[in-house]
């Protein structure tokens, strides 16, 4: 009968320590993951909303007045722009002669909309957010 010096497998202990460990790099991963994502999703509402202000001073150089109508500017639609992820719509609300404003609205129902779902620019660079007003600047939340 041959005996083996050496016993092959994993015991169930090594196998709860691993689980474990994977439970506690997830649990501080994930709220990372997320934070990050969140983040990415506003800077492509902030870029969105300056592409617009960059195309509405172009189209003033040319016509001496602000457009509301987003063909103007180039894009597809005529009223409303997404952006790449689906997660704000971007649209002229008011444009005249002297100003524009632009607005980058949140679309879906999660905890994001509670903390920045409106992004506002204007003709004047003035810059905005709702429900807190430092979502342009602030990179933490």
């Amino acid at each position: 009968m041959i005996t083996r010096k050496y016993m092959q497998g994993v015991t169930l202990m090594e196998l709860m320590i691993v689980v474990v460990i994977i439970g506690i790099l997830t649990a501080i991963a994930y709220p990372n993951y997320r934070q990050f994502v969140a983040k990415a999703k506003r800077n492509e509402a902030k870029s969105c909303l300056l592409q617009i202000a960059t195309l509405q001073e172009r189209h003033y150089l040319s016509n001496n007045t602000y457009t509301a109508d987003m063909t103007n500017l180039g894009f597809g639609a005529a009223a409303n722009v997404l952006t790449d992820t689906g997660s704000y719509i971007c649209s002229v609300t008011a444009a005249d002669a002297n100003t524009f404003t632009a607005v980058a609205t949140y679309q879906k129902a999660d905890a994001e909309a509670g903390k920045c779902a409106t992004f506002t620019i204007d003709g004047t660079g003035n810059k905005s957010s709702t429900p807190n007003n430092d979502c342009w600047t602030n990179t933490r939340r």
